[in-house]
C-alpha cells in the first residue's frame, strides 16, 4: 500500500479522545442504521423507512433507506471498531447533512420541534473524527505503524 496514502487514511492523532467519541456515538448510528435496515428497536424497516423517504421527496425510497441505512449501520460499526474511521466518519457525516437538510431544518433548532440539534451534533462528532482519526485502541492501528 502506498505509505503516504495509508498515512492519510489510518494515522491519528486523536489520543484517548477519539475513543471516548467513536463508541457512543458508533453505537447510536449503528441503532438507528438497523431501525432502517431491520426493523429494529421500534424501527419500520427498510420498506416502512422507503416509502416515508419517498413522501418526503428522497426517492427512490427504498434505495435511500438502503443508503442511510447502510451508512448509519455499517458506518457506525466500524466507528466503534475503529476500522476505517475517515472514511466511515465521512459517510456518516454526509448522511446527517442529507438528514438535517432534508427532514429537519424546517423545525428550528430542537429536538422538541423535530428540529436539527442532534443530528447537527453527530454532524460534528463524525466530521471531527473524519479530521482526527480513530485515535488509540482502534483497528486502525494495526493498518499502519509509524517507523
Amino acid at each position: 500500500m502506498n505509505t503516504q496514502f495509508a498515512q492519510r487514511l489510518f494515522r491519528s492523532n486523536g489520543g484517548y479522545a477519539a475513543l471516548v467519541l467513536r463508541v457512543p456515538v458508533g453505537l447510536v448510528l449503528a441503532a438507528h442504521g438497523a431501525q432502517k435496515l431491520f426493523a429494529w428497536f421500534g424501527g419500520y424497516g427498510l420498506e416502512g423507512t422507503g416509502q416515508w423517504l419517498a413522501s418526503i421527496g428522497l426517492e427512490p425510497g427504498y434505495l435511500m433507506a438502503l443508503l442511510a441505512g447502510g451508512a448509519e449501520f455499517f458506518g457506525g460499526l466500524a466507528l466503534v471498531l475503529g476500522l476505517l474511521t475517515r472514511p466511515a466518519a465521512l459517510v456518516a457525516a454526509f448522511t446527517m447533512l442529507v438528514a438535517i437538510f432534508s427532514v429537519h431544518i424546517g423545525n428550528g433548532l430542537f429536538m422538541s420541534n423535530n428540529g436539527y440539534e442532534y443530528a447537527l451534533t453527530l454532524l460534528v462528532v463524525t466530521v471531527a473524527l473524519a479530521m482526527q482519526g480513530a485515535g488509540r485502541f482502534a483497528v486502525d492501528n494495526l493498518f499502519y505503524k509509524e517507523g
